[in-house]
């Protein structure tokens, strides 16, 4: 059997963990530069806001009830990975699905014992972390997913959906796993409209008109396994790593230093992961929707003569592609940096003309080091804005606008809670 643990209004309820006063109040969290809501406390859904609905949209006396937050990823990854902790204890496999959303299995666990080991976890996240979450289980992911769905209309919290289930009965397929809004309308107007109407359907025609995808999810609608727990991420084929910009960019150096501090980071998720790039690619853009404005979205790739993890490689490419795509006169809104072609970091094809610096590696090494230890920019090139802060220290121009951001609660000395 399968469980699948997901946080309720994860963004709002971090929020509220080290802020009680949020409690019972409308929550709204904003995406990058504080554009749209991509994240609602239920109240907040309660007075209409929309999933991505950009907050200048919202009505002023709808705005004036909410307690808006610029989105905080630093603590919500925190948090995260402690309900994962949690889990980790309780169940014997867990896979990380999203930053809010882990599938688990109850190997070993009698039928009957199930939900209440369900409910022991989840009172536990709730004490320890503080995040409320609901569990919904099932012989498949599928059903699992769906039955998650369910157990947030619930005071238990925890829900079990079988195959042949009545509750299938009342389910509307738009709302399971894997089938969305397009296919929504087709299946609809076959008569199909509920997760019991799609698990009846007739599987060859099912996959004739749908493809395999679909017809993999009727399969487990009726409790036939069609995909396994994943332990282990999937090793990535391309890294990147973009951001929209606070005020566009018009200055080379400014669009320079964004693509270095971007390149930078790519590196380092690189470097966690073991891996190395045979190659990268920058991009820019201007603004889309000021229609009246110049228009340029170039982008640029360039393959490294060896695979590579070494920030400083990656940054005289990087650099050097932004500064050939550069036009002045126009105003940059976004930038974005991407490695591709990786390959696991212990395997090297050897090249005639270009040996390997045995030092490149270990000074990796020790900048990683540093900056887990003590807090990233800690050691950091000269060409990036992850510079040592300093009192009056200016932010860059490109810099994402967070005029709402809650302290980094967990991730920073100066800025966790004290206990008067």
């Amino acid at each position: 059997m399968f469980g699948l643990v997901d946080g309720n209004n994860f963004y709002a309820s971090c929020e509220r963990v080290f802020n009680p006063s949020l409690r019972h109040q409308a929550v709204c969290i904003l995406s990058n530069n504080d554009g749209c809501a991509i994240a609602r406390s239920q109240e907040c859904k309660d007075l209409g806001v929309r999933m991505g609905q950009p907050i200048h949209e919202v009505p002023p006396h709808i705005r004036r009830q909410l307690k808006i937050f610029s989105a905080n990823f630093g603590l919500y990854g925190d948090l995260s990975g402690r309900v994962v902790c949690v889990l980790r204890n309780w169940f014997a496999s867990v896979e990380i699905y999203s930053i809010d959303e882990s599938f688990v299995t109850f190997d070993g666990v009698p039928e009957q014992q199930q939900e209440s080991l369900a409910r022991q976890a989840r009172a536990q996240i709730l004490q320890w972390v503080g995040i409320p979450c609901c569990v919904g289980i099932g012989p498949t992911k599928t059903l699992a997913k769906l039955a998650n769905k369910l157990a947030k209309k619930t005071q238990d919290g925890v829900v079990t959906v079988l195959p042949g289930s009545q509750a299938l009965e009342h389910y509307p397929v738009e709302d399971v796993w894997g089938v969305g809004r397009k296919l929504t309308a087709k299946l609809g107007a076959e008569g199909i409209l509920t997760a019991a109407d799609l698990a009846r359907a007739d599987p060859d025609t099912l996959r004739a008109r749908y493809g395999v995808t679909l017809a993999r999810t009727q399969r487990e609608l009726q409790g036939v396994v069609c995909s396994e727990l994943e332990e282990a991420e999937p090793d990535r084929q391309q890294i990147v790593v973009s951001r929209s910009f606070g005020q566009e960019v018009v200055a080379l150096e400014d669009l320079q230093q964004a693509v270095s501090t971007f390149a930078q980071r790519a590196c380092e998720k690189l470097r966690a992961r073991s891996l190395q790039a045979g190659g990268v690619w920058v991009w820019l853009n201007t603004n889309p929707f000021k229609s009246s404005a110049a228009q340029y979205h170039p982008s640029k790739a360039f393959n490294f003569i060896g695979p590579t993890s070494d920030t400083r490689e990656v940054l005289l490419i990087a650099q050097g592609l932004a500064k050939a795509m550069y036009r002045p006169g126009y105003h940059y809104k976004k930038a974005g940096v991407g490695l591709l072609d990786l390959t696991a970091g212990d395997v090297h094809q050897a090249d005639l003309f270009a040996g390997i610096d045995p030092r490149s590696q270990a000074l990796m090494n020790v900048m990683d080091k540093a900056n887990a230890k003590f807090g990233r920019g800690t050691v950091a090139m000269a060409s990036s804005a992850w510079q040592p802060r300093a009192v009056g220290s200016v932010r860059p121009r490109w810099a994402m606008n967070q005029k709402s951001l809650s302290p980094a609660y967990t991730t920073r000395w100066d800025q966790l809670v004290k206990a008067r």
